[in-house]
Parts: C-alpha cells; sequence; structure tokens
C-alpha cells in the first residue's frame, strides 16, 4: 500500500480473537506460576519441566508429563472471577507429575485411581495452607479427610486407592465430582506405561529430589503442608517399577551365545561361496548378557503376613524372574520360609518346579519375625558350595523385625508393606516400599486366570 510519499507500507497485522486469546492465556500462565513460586520457592525446578500448548479438546488443565495443555478461553474466564482456583489448578496438575502418578497406577481401574489421585494431591494443598492457594474446606472435604486419616498408613493415592474400593458406586461419584479437578486425558495408558522410566518421568524423579534439597536447606522445620509434599514425592520415587527395581540384582556375564551384531555375514558366506566349507570369519560365540544366575527370594511368614500376599507376591518376582532373556541356562532360585526361623526351603531350577510350587502352595511359619536365620542359611549354602554365583536376596516382610548388624557379600533389598522405622534398616540394605493392593490384585488375577 503506497504511503503519501510514494513509499510502499506492509498493512500491520490485525491480531484474531483466538491469537488474543492465547497471548493472553500465556500472560494468565506467567502470572499464576510468579503468584505460586511466591509461596513456594522450592519448587521452580518443577515449573521449567511443562511445556505449555493450547488445546481446544479440554475446559480446564491436563497433563502427559511434557506438556501442560491449556484451554485459552477458560484460562481467562477463571483468572478474571477466581484466580486463587487457578493457582490452585495449576499446582495440582504439578503435583501428579511429581508424585509420579502419570506412571504407578499399573493395573488399579483407572477411574478409582484417578479420583485417588486427585483426592491426595488435593489433601496435600488443602494442608499448605499458603495465600495464593488456601480456601474453605468444606463439609465432604472434611468427613474424607478424616476418614482416611484414621484409615492410616498416610495419604498416598495407594492408599486411597484401597479405601475407595470399600465405596459404592453412588459415594464414589459424588467423591469424583467433589476433588475434580484437571483432565486426566493424557495419563499414559496401562499397556503404555514401560518397565524402565522414560526421560520425561525422569525429569519429574529430578525435580522432586531438588525440590526435597531445597526445603532441606530452607533449614526450618517446614509445616504440615510441606511435610506431606515431600513425603507424597518420596511415596512416588520408592513406588517405581518393582520389575526396574529386580533389575538391579542382575549381573553382567559372558553366556555363549552367537551374538548377530558382531558378526560380518557377507565375509562368512563370500568365503562359503569361494571355498566350499570354508568361512572368511567366524561368528562371535559371546556376547555380554544381563541375566541372573542364584537368587535368594526369603519371605517373612510371620503372623502379621497375610499369605494371599505372600503367594501374589511370589507369583510377580517369578512373573519377572523368568521372562523372556531373565534366566542363565543354569539359573536357580531358592525360596525360604522364615518367621523367627527358616521353615522351608524351595530350590526353583525349570518352570515346571516353579508351576508345582504354586499347586500345593502352603505358608510355613506363623510366629514371630527374626531376619538373621535366613541370613545365618544362606551363608550356610554359601559355606557349602551351593551358589554358582549368588547375585543377591530379597526379603519381604512388614519390617518388625530383628534385622542382622554385618552387611552380607551379596546384594540385599528389604521389600516393605508398609511404613517401617528407616532408622533400624541396615544401611547396607537396598529397600523399597510397595503397595500392599499391587500384590493383593497380582494374586486374584492368577487365581481367576486358574478358574478360566
Amino acid at each position: 500500500m503506497p504511503s503519501k510519499n510514494g513509499e510502499n507500507v506492509t498493512p500491520s497485522h490485525i491480531m484474531t480473537q483466538t491469537e488474543w486469546e492465547e497471548m493472553m492465556a500465556r500472560k494468565v500462565l506467567a502470572y499464576t506460576t510468579h503468584a505460586l513460586l511466591v509461596d513456594f520457592r522450592y519448587m521452580g525446578s518443577a515449573f521449567q519441566i511443562l511445556q505449555a500448548v493450547p488445546d481446544g479438546q479440554i475446559t480446564t488443565l491436563a497433563v502427559d508429563g511434557a506438556k501442560l495443555h491449556y484451554s485459552a478461553e477458560q484460562l481467562i474466564r477463571v483468572f478474571r472471577s477466581n484466580e486463587k482456583y487457578l493457582n490452585r489448578l495449576y499446582l495440582h496438575a504439578l503435583l501428579h507429575c511429581l508424585f509420579q502418578h502419570l506412571w504407578i497406577g499399573g493395573t488399579r481401574d483407572r477411574m478409582r485411581w484417578h479420583i485417588a489421585c486427585d483426592i491426595a494431591v488435593e489433601y496435600v494443598i488443602d494442608q499448605l495452607k499458603q495465600p495464593s492457594v488456601h480456601r474453605i474446606i468444606g463439609w465432604l472435604r472434611e468427613k474424607t479427610y478424616r476418614e482416611l486419616s484414621e484409615y492410616g498408613d498416610g495419604i498416598s493415592a495407594a492408599v486411597v486407592y484401597r479405601w475407595l474400593e470399600e465405596k459404592d458406586m453412588e459415594q464414589i461419584a459424588g467423591l469424583g465430582q467433589e476433588f475434580f479437578t484437571d483432565d486426566h486425558r493424557y495419563w499414559p495408558k496401562q499397556e503404555q506405561r514401560r518397565a524402565v522410566p522414560s526421560p520425561v518421568q525422569n525429569k519429574w524423579q529430578q525435580a522432586a529430589r531438588q525440590i526435597s534439597l531445597e526445603q532441606k536447606r530452607q533449614g526450618d522445620d517446614p509445616q504440615k503442608g510441606q511435610r506431606l509434599l515431600a513425603q507424597q514425592m518420596k511415596e512416588g520415587r520408592s513406588r517405581r517399577s518393582y520389575r526396574d527395581f529386580l533389575k538391579k540384582f542382575a549381573v553382567y556375564q559372558e553366556e555363549l551365545t552367537l551374538d548377530p551384531d558382531e558378526f560380518d555375514l557377507n565375509f562368512y558366506t563370500y568365503g562359503l561361496r569361494l571355498y566350499g566349507n570354508l568361512p572368511l570369519v567366524e561368528p562371535v560365540e559371546s556376547s555380554e548378557v544381563c541375566k541372573i544366575l542364584d537368587f535368594v527370594v526369603v519371605v517373612d511368614t510371620s503372623y502379621s503376613t497375610s499369605g494371599v500376599l505372600v503367594q501374589g507376591f511370589l507369583q510377580e518376582t517369578f512373573q519377572i524372574l523368568t521372562g523372556k532373556d531373565s534366566f542363565f541356562r543354569k539359573a536357580r532360585i531358592w525360596v525360604l520360609q522364615c518367621d523367627e526361623t527358616v521353615q522351608k526351603e524351595d530350590v526353583i531350577c525349570s518352570k515346571e518346579e516353579l508351576d508345582r510350587l504354586f499347586t500345593d502352595f502352603e505358608i510355613y511359619g506363623g510366629g514371630g519375625t527374626d531376619f538373621r536365620p535366613a541370613f545365618e542359611r544362606v551363608q550356610e549354602l554359601i559355606e557349602q558350595g551351593a551358589f554358582e554365583r549368588l547375585c543377591g536376596l530379597l526379603y519381604f516382610t512388614d519390617g518388625k523385625g530383628i534385622y542382622p548388624t554385618g552387611k552380607p557379600p551379596y546384594k540385599t533389598a528389604f521389600l516393605f508393606l508398609n511404613d517401617y522405622e528407616e532408622e533400624k534398616v541396615p544401611v547396607w540394605a537396598m529397600r523399597l516400599k510397595v503397595d500392599e493392593g499391587q500384590w493383593q490384585r497380582h494374586a486374584d488375577r492368577m487365581e481367576n486366570n486358574d478358574e478360566h
């Protein structure tokens, strides 16, 4: 378009309604982030992970671990009417990622799990009592929090889920409506979850560790809400894949196999063509593989440990250990049932022996808990030369027992069902707190499969 002096002038762009809404929505998100950081300075690293993207399919916020999906129209509307609710909404979605809720659902019922996660996150936010997120707690929330506090074991998503399993559908629907905040449609489905944490999941685990360090660096006695926040992040990290945890017991050892990655097929076939039966290069006959050789599983069979849970744990463990590429050709799994003494000992060398073990499976024991006899028995087996190479010992327990004082010459891990006294666990032992419902559900699935 020519101007008065004859020069061409590019007409200015007229912003559309959509462009204006997206621009304002990003400003609202920036303002919300700043408001939250005033109260939660130690969470700075977490706010840098999510990439904000507009999404016309939703009416609230949604996260997938890497992106923060938002409805521009909804952000602007809520900001005008209830800015504090928007602060809570953003923090709520962020805490799902920090607590690992997107990745630790396992085989749980999806609807109940999502409601459980919402309740657990809202409980933490309500306890934070910071100006940017403070709200009056209604009757249903107060009643829910009181029931969960009396339920025991702390208020985590896994605990809330077990509590919800005891409720009828009408009660669950009411709770879902009360605690609904963000959209969970982009959470990974069960079949999409990986045994090994994804890069984005690792980012959130790293952010959780950094936030914990920042909280400790403050030096002051944290408020109840901050303690809950730290506890939930720790729970999320500890409830990582049991399969991934078990890999820590795998050892690298050469097993003689053809290694196709190190074998040049062209030279091999050329020699056969040229000389009849003389290959120019032989295939490499060894490759380093990560498999399990000798493995000891000790089961606490005291009165405080349920037989159903023990069977569920053993079934899950063996399912992992007998999976593809898990065994050496001479692998052995030693199963010790122990309360205050070693009650029964089984050695599994094949799938057939495993099946026989579960055909007439029975728990032996029922006394108190003393961890030492199991370690003494393993030491006897070592001295007898029973193990070709002992990779590790895994002790499934409720944690209420007498621990050995000396460090054994092999990897050791205690797998706890409930909260445990961390200061009593030897420093040389690995530890993992698991969801009791995981083993219960696994046992139920195996029982249903047997019936069909």
